[in-house]
């Protein structure tokens, strides 16, 4: 049948108008406010469980901040978010992070992450980027040494992942992978 019934295409209208809202990209949408409100609470509790990190804040060039990461896997895998680069605590853009992963996996989490750039060269190369990638040989730190992050991180270290506030359970979760895009919610 080459003629598209009436119902189809009323179907597929509203499908496309559900997914719209549903991802907050709509016209007139306050997805920049949303997410500008969640990195308010996660630097938030950032600060208040892992005091050191406020030092460590104060002394990097700039943060990104992705308060909701969403990961599940089954041999094939996925994660993906959104959140904001803050320069001096005031929001200068927003990005999406995407990642996909192949491997013995098994699992669903939430978590939040930080990216602190502790040069001016290294947040240059990350806002001028059209994609940026995480590569393997960013330093992670684990909540457990939040606390003390801020007086054990060297400045020479150029960008330093922490992840926090895990919930759910997967195997082999990492950000290595993880692709930043900057975006206009």
């Amino acid at each position: 049948m080459n003629r598209i019934s009436r119902r189809t295409l009323l179907a597929g209208a509203g499908s496309a108008a559900f997914l719209t809202a549903a991802c907050g990209n709509g016209v007139g949408s306050n997805g920049a406010a949303q997410i500008d409100a969640r990195v308010d609470a996660t630097q938030n509790y950032l600060f208040g469980h892992y005091p050191g990190t406020r030092d460590l804040a104060s002394r990097a060039s700039g943060v990104l901040y992705m308060p909701l990461m969403t990961e599940a896997g089954l041999v094939w895998g996925g994660a993906f978010g959104r959140g904001a680069l803050r320069i001096q605590g005031a929001t200068v853009d927003y990005y999406s992070a995407t990642k996909a992963s192949v491997g013995l996996q098994i699992g669903a989490q939430q978590y939040a992450h930080a990216l602190f750039f502790m040069t001016p060269a290294a947040l240059e190369e990350f806002r001028r980027s059209t994609g940026w990638a995480a590569a393997a040989d960013l330093r992670y730190a684990t909540p457990e040494e939040g606390a003390t992050i801020g007086k054990a991180t060297t400045e020479m270290e150029p960008v330093i992942a922490l992840v926090f506030g895990q919930q759910g359970l997967i195997a082999g979760a990492t950000l290595a992978g993880v692709k930043y895009t900057r975006i206009i919610p």
